[in-house]
């Protein structure tokens, strides 16, 4: 009996799958060209590793003028950012805080995001960050 429980509780569990691929995609240029091509960098990657059964994580950093790309207010992807972030696990959005506070002290006003970004304290150096923890580096 001891043993059936501890099967149901094996097979109840959460089986958390460490991602097969890790990969950090740069955006650092305000080009709605550039931020649709990271998007799809990613929707690319995604497919590709759901195909073979496999889980990847992907993190776009944005900086400098690819902040723009999660901004609330000059975001020209954020809804099909918002549709991605709700369709696919491990993407995440990350933006600079260099950059954030950068462009308040130049404008006297606040910066919304996105709602799917979360900050960073510097887009560049979480670049390094990931590639030091295995992700591999694509800037489109």
């Amino acid at each position: 009996m001891a043993a059936l429980a501890l099967a149901v509780g094996l097979i109840a569990a959460p089986v958390w799958a460490e991602p097969s691929a890790k990969v950090a995609i740069h955006v650092d240029e305000d080009g709605v060209r550039t931020m649709n091509m990271a998007l799809n960098n990613a929707a690319n990657i995604k497919k590709y590793y759901a195909d073979k059964g496999e889980e990847v994580a992907i993190e776009i950093v944005t900086y400098g003028p690819g902040l723009n790309m999660l901004r609330a207010d000059t975001s020209p992807v954020k809804d099909r950012i918002a549709q991605m972030a709700l369709q696919y696990d491990n993407l995440t959005f990350s933006a600079c805080l260099n950059t954030v506070e950068a462009i308040k002290q130049k404008t006297q006003q606040d910066v919304a995001l996105l709602d799917e970004a979360s900050t960073v304290p510097s887009g560049a150096v979480r670049l390094m960050e990931l590639q030091q923890q295995g992700y591999s580096y694509l800037r489109p």
